[in-house]
């Protein structure tokens, strides 16, 4: 199924949030006397900047979350469009640092901030992004999504820690590669529909169902990421091929590869030797040409399968639909 079909529900807010989005671009800076918006917006070429990162290349997986989610009982657009926009610019805010910290020269096909303006200016660009977010959240007036949403950045900054201690490190458990997953892409799905859930009123046990439904998608998702970066094209990723091992991050398909070869690993080989990068070329071909591939993707359907027992216990709408038919896309997709 594609995913126009999927957000049908939802498509006409989620045009509404594409244009939160757009405005939040422009960098308007209106709590400023207007000269003073005008010089720090022009003359650090912030609008520049937001208009870049924020342009849309990006499925919008995240507010489509929000606003499914959001869906089942008293759908509040007033609050459901704010939050939705703020979990797609977190969102944002995550992939400009990532890109920084990464070093990274292309994100989705094009050059990255730091790429075409430098390392500070992604920083700072990517601080700004996550205050915009904050300032969204806080425009729903509800406590609980406000801290859910800086309790979400503190993880995600915590699994960024945690990520950059173990790079290049062979011995990494698959406990600890679950955790690193859990603490950046299934933080952030599950952010985005126990938000939405919150925010429409739904009982504790919804909204507990629709948490671990954003969860357990989020980890089915990153892993399908983590195999994709082993069996894509540079066309399908946006990047080139094996990034993941070049920048000594060591997901699923290299775990189960260093489990089957435990002798003369190219893997273990490269985060040895980092001035060896035929060896990435090797795992890539010993990734696709054995059983892992296929082992990956079951634990992903797992993951897919756990995302949507339980959804059945919520009203039977449009909605629920989409969120089983989006853990099917998540499983087939191809970038």
């Amino acid at each position: 199924m594609e995913l126009s079909e999927i957000y049908e529900p939802i498509k006409p807010d989620l045009a509404r949030v594409e244009e939160m989005i757009r405005s939040a671009g422009q960098a308007d800076l209106p709590w400023l006397p207007g000269a003073l918006a005008r010089d720090l917006r022009d003359g650090g070429k912030l609008a520049e900047l937001l208009a870049y990162s924020l342009k849309g290349q990006g499925k919008r997986l995240r507010p489509t979350l929000t606003l499914l989610a959001g869906s089942f009982y008293n759908y509040n657009p007033e609050r459901l469009l704010p939050m939705a926009t703020a979990v797609e610019i977190l969102h944002t805010a995550t992939l400009v640092h990532d890109d920084a910290i990464d070093n990274s020269p292309v994100r989705r096909g094009q050059p990255t901030i730091n790429q075409l303006w430098g390392d500070e200016k992604a920083i700072l660009l990517g601080d700004y992004l996550i205050a915009q977010a904050e300032e969204l959240a806080a425009a729903t007036r509800n406590p609980r999504v406000i801290t859910r949403l800086a309790r979400t950045l503190m993880t995600i900054a915590a699994g960024e820690l945690a990520q950059g201690s173990s790079a290049f490190n062979p011995e990494l458990s698959r406990q600890q590669y679950r955790h690193r997953i859990t603490s950046k892409t299934a933080a952030l799905f599950s952010l985005a529909t126990e938000s939405g859930a919150i925010l429409s009123q739904a009982p504790p046990e919804a909204a507990k169902i629709l948490k671990d439904y954003g969860y357990n998608l989020g980890i089915a998702f990153q892993i399908v990421d983590d195999i994709m970066d082993f069996i894509g094209s540079e066309a399908e990723l946006g990047k080139p091929v094996g990034s993941d091992l070049a920048q000594g991050t060591l997901t699923l398909p290299a775990m189960l590869l260093l489990e089957r070869y435990p002798e003369n690993n190219p893997v273990r080989e490269f985060f040895q030797n980092r001035d060896r990068p035929e060896a990435i070329k090797r795992a890539i071909e010993l990734v696709r040409s054995s059983s892992i591939v296929p082992e990956c993707y079951e634990i992903a359907s797992d993951y897919c399968a756990r995302a949507g027992r339980h959804l059945r216990r919520l009203p039977d709408n449009a909605s629920r639909r989409s969120l089983l038919d989006l853990a099917d896309y998540v499983i087939a997709r191809r970038g």
